[in-house]
């Protein structure tokens, strides 16, 4: 146990400056938080992160979810010091915190997945590595400089590759891998969609990919495979010309834009492709790469059948993410999985879904006391927090606000953001009278 707590020490280091005029660089309220990191973001990298599916339905579900459930304050309890260490499935935990995968955070900042690692080390807190990330996963397992870290999976339609990624998942040093269940094809999303923005499609978020030895094997078969196509073709594919590009000449402004948008997908693919960008500009393989990963990245056909397969191609503990129905869930556990992560993936891929929180709920409730069972989607506080763990989270993984964090001041931002969170909670902990992580039960809460 701290003495004091989290919460008190959080609290001095942002009076203590702000006596003498200084105030947070990241801001401790959330609504602020997500103001001043939207005017930091561009339009691309704001609709992808911050964007929901259809009209968002699924994203205020969330919210409401939380709002629906009250902390019922205990007094003269005597708690003067709080204990949030736990562990889950093996992995040490100094709070019931992790934080979540985002996918191409690279969109916010350059190297992304490095800085969140080295914000999730300072504060302790592990991190879930995105399959979408910007930085390959052995680079970001240094970053984490020991802080434990689990490893999320995309389920390719190319087995290989998703033997590979457990690998080399597993030889970094990952603790846990976390399936992600929910995105076997992309939800509709209408911020990016009337961007035209998908930043896989201009190489970002596709780095576990371009690192690995057989998607790269992959990509230099499709090349061959063009390669002895365009011989084939000749002179009739060259005939196309424009046309193949729906560039209609008698718009020469649509055809100057296409030109434009032409070029900045050129120069993105090729920044972010392995190598030296000159050698890349004159390559086609960083667009053969992108091609490939759309290709294959998630597999819509995934079933029950695939899953049972894990056992004899890892050893790591396995966590399915985005179940959400109870009876998902009893089938999961009786398949042997490990644990759940109830989620509905930030309300990005189904609209007007189950809110996560009360899907954890009634899950929980199915599945007793005994499994172990995290949760994302809509925590943003704290008190928030505080409400999953009463309502049957063995933790809770944290999404945009460390994202938004990364956007305000990098690494130190998003440290700054879980700071904050587990501030809250260790104060909230203590104003409940809640000395330990066990002691956040459901009798502490009324709806």
């Amino acid at each position: 146990m701290t003495p004091g707590g989290r919460g008190r020490s959080r609290q001095n280091a942002i009076y203590r400056p702000g006596a003498l005029g200084t105030t947070p660089r990241v801001p401790t309220d959330n609504t602020e938080l997500e103001r001043r990191a939207r005017s930091v973001l561009d339009a691309r990298a704001w609709a992808y992160i911050a964007g929901g599916a259809g009209g968002g339905a699924t994203m205020r579900a969330n919210r409401e979810a939380f709002d629906r459930w009250h902390i019922i304050p205990r007094m003269l309890h005597g708690t003067t010091e709080r204990d949030l260490k736990t562990q889950v499935l093996g992995t040490d935990l100094t709070a019931p915190l992790l934080l979540a995968p985002v996918g191409a955070a690279g969109l916010v900042r350059p190297d992304a997945d490095l800085l969140i690692a080295q914000g999730a080390h300072s504060s302790g807190i592990p991190y879930v590595f995105s399959c979408q990330g910007s930085s390959p996963m052995e680079e970001t397992a240094q970053s984490m400089g020991g802080t434990p870290f689990w490893f999320q999976l995309y389920w390719s339609s190319d087995e290989d590759l998703v033997d590979s990624l457990i690998e080399r998942a597993t030889a970094a040093g990952a603790q846990a891998l976390v399936v992600t269940l929910d995105t076997t094809m992309l939800g509709w999303r209408p911020q990016d969609l009337d961007l035209g923005s998908l930043p896989f499609a201009r190489g970002q978020g596709i780095a576990q990919y371009t690192s690995d030895p057989r998607f790269m094997t992959l990509v230099r078969e499709r090349l061959a495979s063009a390669a002895a196509a365009a011989a084939e073709a000749g002179a009739q594919v060259a005939a196309k010309g424009a046309a193949g590009l729906g560039i209609n000449p008698r718009h020469p402004v649509g055809a100057a834009r296409a030109v434009r948008g032409g070029v900045g997908a050129l120069l993105s693919t090729s920044r972010e492709h392995p190598g030296d960008l000159r050698t890349n500009l004159r390559s086609p393989e960083p667009r053969a790469a992108v091609e490939t990963f759309l290709d294959i990245y998630s597999n819509p056909a995934l079933s029950w059948d695939h899953l049972v397969t894990l056992r004899d191609r890892t050893s790591l503990p396995v966590i399915l993410k985005g179940v959400l129905h109870p009876d998902d869930a009893r089938r999961a556990l009786d398949a042997g999985v490990d644990g759940l992560v109830v989620s509905n993936h930030g309300g990005r891929q189904v609209d007007r879904s189950v809110a996560a929180l009360d899907a954890l709920v009634s899950i929980r409730e199915a599945v007793g006391p005994e499994p172990t069972v995290l949760m994302d989607s809509g925590v943003r506080s704290g008190a928030d927090l505080f409400v999953a763990l009463a309502l049957g989270a063995d933790a809770a993984l944290l999404g945009r606000p460390h994202v938004y964090g990364l956007a305000l001041d990098g690494a130190a931002g998003v440290s700054a953001v879980i700071d904050n969170v587990l501030a809250e909670l260790d104060l909230t902990m203590g104003l409940v009278g809640a000395a330990s992580i066990q002691e956040i039960t459901r009798d502490l809460l009324v709806e």
